[in-house]
């Protein structure tokens, strides 16, 4: 609006706050502590003063846009929550403040948003019934969070949904990061009694989801209102406010049984991601876990595929912190390009500037140094180490339960901090939070190799594929179980795993390494001097007495021993 005419907007704004938002703040003993552009932060001494006050603004607005066109109305959206603040001079701060602004932010245009310990505060004590939204799951909040909604209809009263508790006038707001509902199964085998098999399924994949920090998952008592209905993704995707909806089918024929899923995008109706799973009913829990570990494992990489083409589209001038975030991720998984990582590091660190509490955003900038220290683009110096573990510190301490976070600090501070067993262990925690993100999976297995241990570190590789085969950092996986066979003597499957990992990105220095080292102790010789000929050509300063910063904190000396030696005998200079 402010694009198409700002004086008008402007004042129009100026004249809404004159004539209702500051008297009816003024009239429930409200404080305003600070304005946000269009929007401010109020503080009341009771949570009843609160709604009356939410509620009497916002069926004022409703009187003031009557007369206006749908497309130049001006819409507020509300939010509160009863919580404990900090006081800092005149402003204010803390979770009751956060949760808040959260809660505005999945409020409906027009419409009011309440936390459940408001509602329970305000229960019988204002004259409009708050509507149950369920369990959500809030932006920086650790825990899921009960919130209920009201919206206020053209003639003043509430908008209550008579057919389903998610219908509403209309669409909700999408949230800030990528949104997701998983639909009822549907159960085509005629059987009544795989109907607990199909909602099992459902079930488990939404609460899988639900791991995922940078997923916001629609409830199971939400998106279970569409049970037996025929639907319309587009209207499901309006009505629980999701960008990305996730349905499919159970059919069973004898002791087999055949599994369905699609992934779509609600507002084109497209399709991101599409895939079946047949198997035995002998035992139906185990095929039901491995069938929601196959459905998240897809879909996860899917919806942030999506949402990185999404961002890219954006203009830069409207981008905020997860934008920002997006765009350095796909900068990032050009593995082997220096003004990528570079790019990619600077992009992380805007959205840190924009949140300063988005963990995984961290943890992102301190893998861009495990990138230039893996590729010789930097030396780690003292400076750097101090950067890497402020930025790793931060992303532990916001992140106690995000995958990305843990993991991705894990990694770091195995490779450039050499804290081995602290970032094995912060690995394993992640996991042990979501065993569903295959990065994570990747991250332990070359912490693996590092300490020993390449069996394992093969069946951590092997997992990580299993669960995404078509991920960016799939050179990463080959290369790293090039180096498990390297170290296990299986010089011929090194080789061959190493030369996957080149097709993928023919300039990943890590794998150009063990392609040399592996074919030369294989007795390739020819074959091992073109792979050091080329990874002198991207880093002429490689010698085998400076690789030792590069190659990673090997705990048994004679791993490193043997990776010098098959680059000595490839060609590599001491």
């Amino acid at each position: 609006m402010m694009g198409m005419d700002e004086e008008d907007v402007l004042a129009r704004l100026k004249a809404a706050r004159k004539s209702l938002f500051d008297p009816s703040i003024a009239a429930h003993r409200g404080r305003i502590v600070k304005t946000t552009g269009d929007g401010m932060l109020v503080e009341f001494a009771s949570a009843v003063d609160a709604a009356r006050c939410a509620i009497e603004v916002q069926r004022g607005m409703v009187e003031q846009n009557a007369a206006v066109p749908q497309a130049k109305r001006i819409e507020f959206r509300v939010g509160i929550h009863v919580g404990d603040i900090i006081i800092d001079e005149n402003d204010i701060f803390g979770d009751g403040v956060n949760i808040a602004a959260r809660l505005e932010g999945i409020a409906e245009p027009g419409g009011i948003c309440i936390s459940e310990d408001t509602q329970r505060q305000i229960r019988g004590k204002v004259d409009i019934a708050f509507e149950d939204m369920g369990p959500q799951n809030l932006k920086n909040i650790v825990e899921p969070m009960r919130a209920w909604r009201l919206r206020i209809n053209a003639d003043g009263s509430a908008a209550i949904s008579k057919r389903s508790p998610v219908e509403t006038t209309q669409a909700l707001a999408l949230p800030d990061k990528p949104s997701i509902a998983v639909l009822p199964f549907q159960n085509m085998s005629g059987d009544p009694e795989q109907e607990y098999f199909a909602d099992g399924i459902a079930e488990d994949i939404i609460t899988a989801l639900s791991r995922f920090k940078a997923l916001f998952v629609i409830a199971r008592n939400s998106s279970f209102t569409y049970k037996g209905r025929a639907v319309d993704i587009k209207q499901v995707g309006r009505e629980l406010g999701v960008r990305y909806v996730l349905e499919g089918s159970v059919r069973k024929a004898a002791n087999r049984v055949r599994i369905t899923g699609q992934l779509v995008d609600t507002p084109t109706g497209g399709h991101l991601w599409a895939d079946r799973f047949d198997g035995g009913l002998t035992d139906i829990f185990d095929l039901q876990d491995q069938v929601t570990e196959s459905i998240v494992g897809a879909i996860a990489p899917a919806v942030e595929k999506a949402e990185i083409e999404r961002a890219k589209r954006k203009p830069t001038e409207s981008l905020d912190a997860y934008d920002h975030y997006l765009r350095g991720l796909a900068s990032s998984y050009q593995f082997a390009n220096r003004q990528a990582n570079e790019e990619a590091l600077r992009l992380f660190n805007r959205a840190i500037k924009l949140d300063p509490g988005f963990a995984s955003a961290y943890g992102r900038a301190a893998l861009c140094y495990t990138f230039a220290k893996t590729n010789g683009w930097i030396s780690v110096t003292p400076s750097e180490t101090a950067k890497v573990e402020k930025l790793v510190q931060r992303a532990v301490e916001l992140g106690k339960d995000d995958v990305i976070a843990l993991a991705a600090s894990g990694y770091v501070s195995a490779f450039v901090l050499l804290d081995l067993g602290g970032g094995a262990a912060l690995i394993d925690r992640a996991l042990v939070f979501n065993s569903n993100w295959a990065e994570a999976w990747f991250w332990s297995g070359w912490v693996k190799n590092w300490l020993g241990e390449p069996e394992t570190a093969i069946e951590r590789f092997a997992r990580a594929i299993r669960l995404n085969p078509l991920d960016p950092f799939m050179s990463g996986v080959r290369t790293g179980t090039s180096h498990a066979h390297f170290f296990l003597g299986h010089y011929g499957d090194a080789a061959s795993w190493a030369a996957m990992a080149l097709q993928d990105n023919p300039d990943f220095q890590p794998a150009l390494r063990m392609d040399a080292a592996s074919k030369a102790m294989a007795g390739r010789l020819e074959q091992a001097q073109k792979a050091v000929a080329r990874l002198r050509q991207l880093n002429p300063s490689v010698r085998v007495s400076n690789l030792k910063s590069v190659l990673g904190p090997y705990r048994r000396a004679e791993d490193l021993a043997r990776y010098e030696e098959g680059l000595r005998r490839a060609g590599l200079p001491e």
